[in-house]
């Protein structure tokens, strides 16, 4: 969705909305203790060889396109959610709880004063090219970040605080900071191999989508890649948590869901996520088909264009004026009607929306109280309207300060039913006030999303266990540099308060005092009226349990599949077909595999606290 999902427009990255962890912060001591982590899953035989293909396909249903295969670019959840298979990050999420726990970093101690942070670098990671995968690697990576203002396009939150990064040696990855960073346990960076990427030229164009196999070091690497056909990916031998159960796996791009739909129940794709209420319905009743239907990770919301600018200072786009309005934003918000989206839209698979953090995230979920809440009251909203000035003339129609008729455009997925299925509801709403309403569906968002050639737009992000990703999206310091240049900012908002609050929360280790600092964020934002949270959806999707005997979900209790904190769903997955003859007589089973991975524990001076680290939303990012 705009997801970006938002779609980054969309917005990217839900990511691209980070991912969470949390971390144990223990007096007098500063090293790293990690118990190790088992090499495969448990009870996962190998799997059975087709006797037509010789060997077994897993294929994912997509409707969002790749807007790049850069780890450097890309922000889209399809696109990350690739990178997250094909290239290791520092650290990783334990998909019982989301817990740090070890990846291309065995362990991580931090300095007394927090500033400076060391990874030990795992031996046992090799490039799918055979090179071996050391910390120089990192370092560059990290080094391009900071160097390379291209190279920072998706991922540049993580790095904008590092002083210097050095690899002293192959083993060893030492972080400097300019201020203590609650999120060292969770840098959502996808590490590439140096002796490839050095040889790129400008970072702003190169998709690396032009020479397959793609080096990588993930449990599964890139073989071929078809715009907005399919992205194919073979496992990775050589990885060393252990090689991937399925043949191939491929995401295979489709424009309809209901086409999706029926590729499902024909058995030519093996899963599919984003089920409206009536496929999942539809697809409870058949035979071979599991449907999950969890909490979701999202937020659905509109974004209103604020006006886009640059950091230079200069304005651009063609977003209506009367916006910039708090009472028109005021009088748009109170003419949206939640309670009757969650029943007639998503026929009750979702939860009404309230703050930018889904329920789902306990710690850091919020809502407004008594005054604050903007419930739905029509009257109320056209009272704003009058009293701001905004008349309507004799044939009903809301006038604007220039004495026109206000008409508003409102961008759409045209690949998501729930965005014209709500813009039929918003216009009959905002109609009733006198405003017009034009509902623009568009394959790919992004082009006008960009450029602030919008009023108002359908948005959506996945939100990691720590949210300072899908914070960040909507700081000063994320728009872009100039009008010509592209900005990781959502839709161009930016707040001096806002800013502030996010400058504080980052740099504080205190759990509960930093809870209270998102809190405090997502107040501010719900209080501007830019953002506006209409629902969280729940996680719909669907997967043949005669391709596929087990999967695990993301968390295991009650989980998602699709858009996970790591590599577990597809990297588990075990063929139908290895089952039949396993030792334990166990068969198939839908229900999910259990992965034991080991605790992470990080000692820092200081007292005993639970912390949640970040990770960006993933986000479905943008569309």
């Amino acid at each position: 969705m705009v997801t970006k999902v938002p779609s980054r427009p969309l917005p990217r990255r839900p990511h691209r909305p980070r991912r969470a962890a949390r971390l144990l912060l223990a007096a007098g001591i500063a090293t790293a203790s990690l118990a190790a982590l088992p090499a495969t899953a448990t009870a996962t035989p190998a799997a059975a060889e087709d006797e037509k293909s010789g060997g077994t396909t897993l294929t994912v249903a997509v409707s969002q396109s790749i807007d790049s295969l850069s780890p450097f670019l890309a922000q889209k959840l399809t696109s990350t959610s690739i990178h997250r298979l094909a290239y290791e990050y520092l650290t990783n999420y334990d998909p019982k709880d989301a817990r740090t726990v070890p990846a291309f970093a065995t362990e991580w101690s931090a300095s007394a004063d927090n500033l400076t942070w060391t990874y030990k670098i795992r031996e046992d990671s090799t490039w799918s090219d055979g090179k071996p995968a050391t910390a120089e690697d990192a370092a560059w990576t990290f080094n391009k970040m900071m160097t390379d203002p291209n190279a920072a396009t998706a991922n540049g939150s993580f790095t904008a605080n590092f002083a210097e990064v050095t690899a002293p040696d192959p083993r060893t990855l030492v972080i400097r900071l300019k201020k203590p960073q609650a999120t060292m346990t969770a840098l959502d960076v996808p590490i590439v191999p140096k002796h490839v990427w050095e040889k790129v030229g400008d970072f702003s164009k190169f998709n690396n989508d032009r020479q397959f196999p793609i080096v990588g070091n993930g449990p599964f690497v890139i073989t071929d890649f078809k715009v907005d056909q399919y992205i194919k990916l073979k496992p990775n031998k050589k990885f060393w948590r252990g090689a991937p159960k399925f043949d191939e796996l491929v995401f295979k791009y489709y424009k309809d869901g209901d086409a999706a739909v029926a590729a499902l129940q024909k058995g030519e794709v093996s899963f599919v996520p984003n089920l409206t209420p009536a496929q999942a319905a539809a697809l409870k009743t058949q035979k071979d088909i599991k449907v999950n239907d969890a909490p979701g990770r999202r937020f659905y919301a509109l974004a209103t264009n604020p006006g886009a600018r640059a950091k230079d200072g200069r304005t651009f786009g063609n977003g209506h004026p009367a916006l910039l309005d708090p009472a028109v934003r005021k009088a748009l918000f109170l003419s949206v009607d939640r309670a009757t989206l969650v029943d007639k839209v998503f026929q009750g698979h979702a939860v009404e929306g309230e703050g930018y953090i889904p329920p789902r995230f306990g710690s850091y979920f919020w809502k407004p109280e008594g005054a604050q809440k903007r419930g739905y009251d029509p009257a109320a909203a056209a009272k704003a309207l009058d009293d701001a000035g905004y008349r309507k003339n004799g044939d009903g129609k809301r006038l604007g300060k220039d004495g026109k008729p206000l008409n508003f455009r409102i961008l759409c997925h045209a690949t998501d039913p729930n965005d014209k299925a709500v813009g039929k509801y918003l216009q009959e709403w905002w109609g009733g006030l006198g405003i017009g309403l034009t509902v623009e569906c568009l394959d790919s968002v992004s082009d006008p999303w960009v450029k602030g050639d919008y009023d108002l737009a359908f948005d959506g992000w996945s939100v990691n266990p720590d949210p300072d990703y899908v914070l960040s999206i909507h700081t000063c310091g994320t728009l872009p540099a100039t009008p010509k240049d592209t900005g990781a900012t959502d839709n161009f908002i930016c707040d001096k308060e806002f800013d502030s609050l996010y400058a504080q929360q980052a740099v504080e280790y205190d759990t509960a005092k930093r809870a209270d600092l998102v809190k405090r964020m997502q107040s501010r934002l719900y209080d501007t009226g830019y953002m506006n949270v209409m629902a969280y959806p729940n996680a719909l999707e669907a997967y043949r349990t005669d391709q596929i005997a087990s999967i695990t979900t993301m968390p295991e209790a009650a989980g998602n599949l699709w858009g996970q904190d790591g590599y577990w769903s597809w990297w588990s997955a075990v063929p139908a077909a290895s089952t039949s003859g396993s030792e334990d007589g166990s068969g198939s089973s839908s229900t999910g595999i259990v992965i034991g991975i080991g605790a992470a524990v990080v000692v820092v001076g200081g007292g005993l606290l639970l912390f949640r680290m970040r990770r960006r939303a993933t986000a479905d990012d943008r569309e």
